[in-house]
């Protein structure tokens, strides 16, 4: 539940909160594939080393202010970062506005992992199971709480189901794959990660994921087609990612089933 107020207030209070956690999930994006603690450590330029201040770590704000660049050294800062903290804003407001009712908060929370996932599997093709078993087992807990609303256990079985069908689908398509061409078609955490989101969507939701991930993978190629460039059969596109935006509006409209 959200508190009870204006909806535009509490829309803006929601979207000031996600931008402020696009910005942990844009240092994070920078951290976790080196390795590096997302929990502790200044934030600082990565080409200079010379930590961040406060003022500077105003969400968009500072970006915009600065052009982009860091006060110290003149580096360019990249666009994930307020990239991230518009999506993250965007999550929030929308959580607000278009969530069915009662489930503004799960869909900013599911928003906000989905989000975090989508964009490190998009930049680096690559989906920490760590992170995939916490959008995991928030589904659970998400599922526990519809059950007890209910009072009954129909809600944790829809789940459980919906994990089951995620993963063996995916686990499936990349075990005939690999028997078939001999290689690797699928990225490791790709059938774990539709897995979790089945947990979150149930099993017509995994189906429904599938489906519109594939519509946006195949908008996706047609806009580099248009861009002049080079689409192949083997590209390689970000599952993860197209599964995170497929899933999150699946239950920005529907919620869970």
């Amino acid at each position: 539940m959200m508190p009870e107020g204006p909806v535009w207030l509490t829309g803006l209070l929601a979207a000031v909160a996600g931008a402020a956690i696009g910005s942990f999930i844009g240092t994070a994006l920078l951290r976790l594939p080196a390795d590096r603690s997302i929990l502790s450590g200044r934030s600082a330029c990565d080409a200079c080393g010379v930590a961040i201040g406060a003022r500077d770590l105003v969400p968009l704000w500072s970006w915009l202010a600065l052009r982009g660049r860091c006060r110290a050294c003149g580096a360019a800062i990249g666009v994930w970062q307020p990239g991230c903290e518009v999506a993250g804003a965007l999550i929030g407001a929308a959580a607000v506005m278009l969530a069915p009712q009662g489930l503004a908060l799960p869909a900013m929370l599911m928003g906000w992992q989905l989000l975090l996932l989508g964009v490190i599997d998009a930049r680096h093709l690559w989906l920490p199971r760590s992170l995939v078993a916490v959008l995991a087992l928030s589904g659970v807990a998400f599922a526990l709480l519809r059950a007890w609303e209910a009072e009954s256990l129909i809600p944790l079985g829809f789940a459980l189901a919906g994990g089951a069908l995620g993963f063996g689908m995916l686990w499936a398509v990349a075990r005939g794959y690999r028997m078939v061409r001999g290689r690797e078609g699928m990225g490791g955490g790709d059938p774990p990660m539709l897995g979790a989101v089945g947990l979150w969507l149930g099993p017509m939701g995994v189906i429904g994921t599938v489906i519109g991930a594939s519509l946006i993978g195949l908008a996706a190629a047609l806009v580099m087609l248009l861009l002049r460039r080079e689409v192949a059969a083997d590209t390689a596109l970000p599952l993860g990612t197209l599964m995170a935006a497929a899933a999150w509006l699946i239950f920005l409209v529907g919620g869970s089933g």
